[in-house]
């Protein structure tokens, strides 16, 4: 994706190509999303017939010079590219256009003809570029809000470190801050710190004057040769984390390569880039096992032998089997589309701990205390413990069966008895209730002694017969029953 090196070679390809010529026809696409702030008609009205003076650059932001304001200005986003159609523009992994495209690409969003009949067109397959049309790019936002540029603007050696000493975040997401510095996006982020041994997420201000030299140093010299190259990838030396970081994936690894326009074929043949197709997930450089980790809310490559945390930050570090595990959980839910986002500091790292080190350290502490409780048993010699605890254990499950036996026992009861009380039919003297449940219950729980008696186990099945009644009834309930029907059969008559 278009970082500073990709943005500088379509300026370069612009300036020696278009500078001094007229244009004498534009067709701005009518797409909103990406044509910011004026309609399509306005666009091309402000185009024709002015002259391409000059080009600018700054951070990852591009704006075309013409004789008279406004400029158009171009924030490459993720896939923006610029094309001229005869001329040899740098391609890279998202810019979509094949020179067996039809012309201009359906993609399009700016298409300019110049009086000598060259053409130049500003692409955008993925739509999260932004065209703007602006009287002076470089005094209002976003332009203005960047930070010195990475290639142009690099403090020197000493104002870097004192600038580093005042921001306590991630080395990683403050590269990545456009209003830090601007153009470094996320490989040429993971390009630097690699070159210059630091680990992504080791805090800025924890940076000694060595740290910080060899990140300037690395910063100047990655910038500076992919600009000398024009972004040319394949041009690369090969000893950048670049070639061996796009193997976290199976199947994506010859793809990348030749989408960035590496030529794998000129790589040394005893190289794992030949081989690592066969291990998916696993990529090297100098013979060293490249990790995958998010810093800065962004998908990170780097090499632990290599890039270790220092200072405090040493002894909070995960082990390497809990970073394996937290990077295999999340990269089911982070696939590419976590690696070409624009560089911004999405403010992940606000403190020493990473969010990494916060997670595993609940783990870090059961862990620990399961370490200690086995120890202790060790160092008492009580090898009786965890017998009791089995026996404590199997004392609770016997509990439990014991409860849900009996448990399921009165409920069965329960059920009855309650089917029962539903079906009956409550009859009435007057306002009095005859035979309510309440009583039902009390009045078997006080003649269970004489259940033994026949006659009155007679009265009970009888009375239960006639009106479904439970089984034991007291003689008195039961004559009171037969007085109630008397006295009904009486007054009907």
């Amino acid at each position: 994706m278009p970082e500073l090196p990709e943005v500088e070679a379509a300026r370069r390809a612009i300036s020696e190509n278009c500078v001094g010529k007229k244009i004498v026809r534009s067709i701005v696409a009518d797409d909103a999303k990406v044509i910011d702030g004026v309609s399509s008609s306005q666009f091309e009205a402000a185009l024709l017939h002015k002259t391409i003076v000059a080009t600018h650059r700054k951070g990852k932001n591009l704006w075309i010079q013409l004789d008279s304001p406004p400029f158009p200005s171009f924030q490459f986003g993720m896939a923006g590219a610029v094309y001229i159609k005869g001329v040899m523009v740098t391609k890279y992994k998202r810019s979509a256009v094949k020179d067996s495209d039809e012309w201009p690409s359906k993609y399009s969003k700016v298409f300019i003809e110049l009086d000598d009949g060259l053409e130049l067109s500003f692409t955008d397959k993925r739509r999260f570029a932004k065209v703007r049309l602006l009287k002076d790019p470089a005094s209002v936002p976003p332009i203005s809000e960047l930070g010195p540029d990475a290639l142009l603007e690099l403090w020197p050696v000493d104002e870097f470190h004192e600038s580093l000493r005042k921001r306590k975040i991630g080395i990683k997401a403050l590269l990545l801050d456009q209003g830090f510095l601007s153009g470094i996006g996320n490989w040429i982020a993971d390009e630097v710190l690699f070159q210059a041994r630091i680990h992504p997420m080791q805090i800025a201000s924890s940076l000694s004057k060595e740290n910080t030299a060899a990140l300037h140093k690395s910063i100047k010299e990655v910038i500076e040769y992919a600009v000398q190259v024009d972004a040319d990838a394949g041009s690369f030396p090969l000893d950048w984390l670049f070639h061996y970081r796009w193997g976290k994936k199976p199947g994506k690894v010859i793809e990348k390569a030749v989408e960035v326009g590496a030529d794998s074929d000129q790589y040394p043949s005893n190289w794992i880039f030949h081989s690592r197709e066969k291990k998916p997930g696993k990529a090297f450089v100098e013979g060293k096992q490249i990790d995958f980790i998010t810093a800065g809310g962004r998908t990170t490559a780097y090499v632990p032998d290599l890039q270790k945390l220092n200072g405090g930050q040493a002894t909070k570090a995960p082990s390497k089997t809990m970073n394996r595990a937290s990077t295999k959980k999340n990269k089911a839910k982070k696939d590419d589309s976590a690696d070409d986002t624009d560089g911004v500091d999405t403010g992940a790292e606000t403190g020493e701990d990473s969010a990494e080190e916060v997670k595993s350290k609940p783990d870090l502490t059961r862990n620990d205390n399961r370490q200690n409780r086995r120890k202790q048993a060790e160092v008492s010699g009580s090898k009786d413990v965890p017998e009791a605890a089995e026996a404590k254990k199997n004392q609770r499950l016997e509990a439990g069966r014991k409860r849900k036996t009996l448990g399921s026992s009165n409920d069965e009861g329960d059920k009855k008895n309650d089917k029962q009380n539903v079906k009956q039919k409550k009859p009435r003297v007057g306002s009095e209730k005859v035979a309510s449940k309440t009583n039902f219950e009390k009045a078997d729980a006080r003649d269970v002694a004489d259940h033994d008696d026949d006659e009155d186990d007679k009265k009970i099945d009888k009375a239960t017969k006639r009106r479904q009644k439970p089984k034991a009834l007291s003689i008195q309930k039961v004559e009171t029953y037969q007085k109630t029907r008397t006295t009904r059969k009486r007054n009907s008559s």
